[in-house]
């Protein structure tokens, strides 16, 4: 019974910023890598970053240098910020989490976030 909730999407101008939340709740025994996707209009779903449990972030090249992804893992939390917003950042944006359920078994699942959305005005 694992759940991620998102927050933080909104409306903003290009060269604004935005900060993203997402809260993994539920039977958690641990959490190994998290990440954030994003689907434009139109297109597929792509990653845009991910960080592992230790923080060793990577990121997509058209967000390198302008977002920044981090963790809490005592809150079992990961987070977007989002600057120099532009208009191809336009997205549906999802959170990712690989969840260990548990200790016995290590088998990681896939949790998504029901997605918030980013828009830019031009």
């Amino acid at each position: 019974q694992v759940q991620l909730a998102e927050s933080g999407g909104g409306l903003v101008q290009a060269g604004g910023s935005l900060r993203l939340s997402c809260e993994a709740s539920g039977n958690i025994f641990s959490i190994n890598d998290m990440g954030w996707y994003r689907q434009p209009p139109g297109k597929e779903r792509e990653l845009v970053a991910v960080i592992t449990r230790r923080g060793s972030a990577d990121y997509a090249d058209s967000v390198k240098g302008r977002f920044t992804i981090t963790r809490d893992n005592a809150k079992n939390a990961v987070y977007l910020q989002m600057d120099s917003l532009k208009p191809e950042d336009i997205a549906v944006y999802y959170c990712n989490a690989r969840v260990v359920l548990d200790e016995d078994i290590r088998y990681e699942y896939d949790y998504w976030g029901q997605g918030t959305q980013v828009t830019v005005s031009s």
